[in-house]
């Protein structure tokens, strides 16, 4: 039975991840989350002998250098990081210390054999798009935001351990993901909270920034697949989907999905990291998927019933 670490993993992404490899019956997992964001009540069933559990910090060296030597682990899902571009914009400092964990991660994977290394990284590092759709090859890199910058660093440190040591990775360049359990300061949790509440939906600037929405369950099968099938190792993958959608109009949907009666209402625009645009290159992610992705007023179904 192979062994797999996951950071992070009592916050949204990485709880259905685990969801998904305990469903598989033959990974045991180590979850590893310091709770700041994610929730105890996001891990799997305690019954379950095939899972272990570690409250720790990822960024604290002593704490991983025990869970590494006891683990044995064969694979290390990275995805434990401060997220979320008002929350990173507030607590810059905090983003910087995610350099920590990578740094422990790798000189820790690196030391004790690990086969490959999964990173989360984000979208934000295209920054302002140039070009879409958003490929993983030919689109500059963001180096305004500390977020962005860390999650550049991040995918620099993984190539440069993979140069020197032999690490094997695979980076994926998460867009826009929701469903359940996702965090209630991220866009479509927020607005259905407040359409749920007949409260006004706040947008912030004019609601015509365009984003892409992946739900959670296309980006599991996906990230899954690429390490159950050996595919896209020492590469790069965008995990999104490509249909462009305006904010206002988001919040629309939801507003038709929940017969509310939430006005939209129009906050100052963010100073920074709001991009115009967002529209991922999927061709990697749709060969690692056996079906079409889900359409958003499919996914926001589950995710207004979760809600609810």
């Amino acid at each position: 039975m192979e062994r797999i670490l996951i950071t992070g993993g009592a916050g949204f992404i990485g709880s259905w991840l685990a969801e998904a490899l305990l469903k598989a019956g033959r990974y045991h997992l180590t979850l590893l989350d310091n709770l700041s964001t994610g929730k105890r009540a996001h891990l799997p069933a305690p019954n379950n002998s095939a899972w272990s559990w570690i409250e720790g910090d990822v960024n604290h060296r002593p704490t991983m250098e025990a869970c590494m030597v006891d683990g044995g682990f064969d694979f290390v899902f990275h995805y434990a990081a401060v997220v979320g571009v008002q929350r990173t914009q507030e607590h810059p400092m905090k983003v910087l210390e995610d350099i920590d964990g990578l740094k422990n991660i790798l000189d820790l994977s690196h030391q004790h054999g690990i086969k490959r290394v999964f990173l989360a990284s984000s979208s934000e590092v295209y920054g302002e798009p140039v070009e879409l759709p958003q490929h993983e090859e030919t689109t500059p890199l963001n180096s305004r935001l500390p977020y962005a910058v860390v999650k550049n660093l991040g995918e620099v440190m993984v190539r440069a351990y993979h140069k020197e040591y032999g690490l094997s990775y695979t980076i994926f360049r998460f867009f826009n993901t929701y469903g359940p359990r996702q965090s209630e300061d991220f866009v479509i949790t927020r607005f259905v909270q407040q359409a749920l509440r007949h409260a006004p939906i706040t947008l912030y600037g004019d609601g015509e920034q365009t984003r892409t929405f992946c739900h959670i369950t296309d980006n599991i099968e996906a990230t899954t697949a690429a390490m159950m099938q050996g595919r896209f190792i020492n590469d790069v993958v965008n995990i999104g989907n490509p249909n462009q959608i305006s904010i206002r109009t988001v919040a629309e949907h939801i507003i038709a999905e929940t017969q509310s009666r939430s006005p939209i209402i129009h906050l100052p625009a963010l100073e920074d990291g709001d991009m115009k645009r967002r529209q991922p290159d999927t061709r990697k992610m749709e060969q690692l998927l056996p079906r079409a992705l889900k359409s958003l007023q499919e996914g926001l179904k589950d995710t207004i019933t979760y809600l609810s």
